[in-house]
């Protein structure tokens, strides 16, 4: 067999042990899998290539959309607490955390309709169900730190429902961009999901060569983001921008959860809820809960602060993937136990994104003080674009590629493995089936319900 033909076959192999659902976060552990408006899929954190001075943020909910899904589209859940946390001195505490909380607002209870008429502006009378939110910054741990609102009553845009009734989808996404004080600006709602994978390895590894027909199984998918774009100076420990790479400022961890309400109850069509918070959802890293964590694990590794990974370490030091690339393909990997993996994942790469002083835990980490560059690698580090994954993660990287192969420890970490079909593996798609923007809030726009 041709080396192409075999990594593409051993990547398949290894997609089998993805478990619950679909990568790179969607439906990855039982409880959340039921859960949809609570599951965070992806999150991203890269230098804005339009402001080289800010850091883009993105996390993004509700898997597995069907554009057509009237006449409940869609929405932010009013009840679920979403969050995205920043980690600035290494400690894996939040230092940082934005907030945002959602409400929706049904102008008439006595129709059906997600809108009577064309939707041709945000505040368009036709338009029936309209969410509104509010972004606050905590400044120290979540739940006790000082609490600023940055702004309140801000638009989410419509679902993208179709052309009679949102004939300028654009339009009104845009118009959903909001500045903020401060250099800050901020988007919530519909986007197309960004993540690119072919999950048909589920069916008998339908992959090449065996099937040469590749393509991105979520494409024409949705997902809800939520995208806020901040000034570095808003989040490194000293509150400067790093002089350089080496500066002991430059890293930041980031991760986001989803949380709910302790107690609700439900009659005469109403839900009452607790003060407290019970987190359901977390994601730092792509692929960690899916490939990682064992299916006995993974509702507890959501609901995990990142100062208590130590209990996920030894599923790091020695993971079930490389296991599957001995037993099905005779392919051989760095023997446990992994540090190189608990390095890349768990600290950061040395000389690269690795704080000082860090605490193993499962979180992206970016240096602030790394660029971005003209012409992207999807590989990333990998490839020797150090601005790209796992040096956080821009929309384009293929973190499946990348995951894969440094799994089979195709890394500098582990020189004796870092050749041949170990560099080689992936999943046959490299691209996400529509283009992302090349402006904030970066992700395309959605698919439409009659499409």
């Amino acid at each position: 067999m041709k080396t192409w033909g075999k990594a593409v076959l051993v990547a398949a192999g290894v997609a089998l042990a993805f478990g619950s659902g679909r990568a790179s976060s969607h439906r990855e552990a039982p409880l959340i899998s039921g859960d949809a408006l609570a599951d965070n899929t992806d999150v991203y954190a890269f230098i804005s290539p339009v402001n080289s001075d800010r850091v883009a943020l993105i996390a993004s909910f509700i898997p597995d959309q069907s554009p057509a899904g009237g006449p409940n589209f869609f929405k932010f859940d009013d009840n679920v607490l979403y969050e995205i946390m920043i980690d600035n001195d290494g400690d894996a505490v939040e230092d940082i955390t934005y907030q945002f909380r959602f409400r929706t607002d049904v102008r008439n209870p006595n129709t059906f309709l997600y809108n009577t008429g064309p939707i041709t502006s945000l505040d368009s009378p036709n338009w029936n169900v309209r969410q509104f939110y509010s972004v606050s910054r905590i400044d120290g741990p979540r739940r006790r730190g000082r609490a600023t609102v940055i702004a309140d009553n801000l638009p989410t845009p419509p679902v993208n429902v179709g052309f009679r009734s949102t004939p300028n989808y654009d339009a009104l996404a845009a118009a959903a961009v909001r500045q903020l004080p401060g250099n800050r600006q901020v988007f919530a709602g519909q986007r197309d999901d960004s993540f690119f994978v072919d999950l048909n390895v589920f069916d008998l590894l339908a992959v090449p060569p065996a099937d040469t027909n590749n393509f991105d199984s979520l494409a024409g998918k949705n997902v809800h983001t939520i995208a806020i774009e901040v000034p570095i100076t808003e989040l490194s420990a000293s509150g400067a921008r790093p002089g350089s790479a080496a500066d002991p400022n430059a890293v930041i961890g980031v991760w986001s959860t989803t949380s709910r309400p302790a107690v609700t109850s439900r009659g005469n069509g109403q839900e009452r809820h607790s003060a407290n918070y019970v987190q359901v959802s977390r994601l730092g890293q792509p692929l960690v809960n899916e490939v990682v964590i064992p299916r006995g694990t993974k509702d507890a590794f959501n609901s995990l602060q990142p100062t208590q990974d130590e209990a996920a370490l030894s599923f790091v030091l020695d993971p079930e993937v490389p296991k599957l690339l001995a037993a099905i393909f005779g392919i051989q990997s760095p023997p446990a136990p992994r540090n190189d993996l608990v390095t890349i994942f768990l600290k950061g790469i040395p000389g690269l994104n690795q704080p000082p002083n860090v605490t193993p835990s499962e979180m992206l980490r970016l240096n602030m003080a790394i660029g971005p560059v003209p012409n992207p690698n999807p590989l990333g580090v990998l490839a020797g674009d150090t601005q790209g994954f796992p040096n956080g993660r821009r929309l384009g990287d293929d973190v499946v590629d990348i995951a894969l192969r440094v799994m089979a420890g195709a890394t500098p970490l582990t020189p004796s493995f870092n050749s041949g079909i170990n560099t080689q593996l992936g999943d046959g798609v490299s691209t996400n089936d529509k283009p992302y923007m090349t402006t904030f809030p970066f992700l395309a726009s959605p698919h439409a319900g009659n499409r």
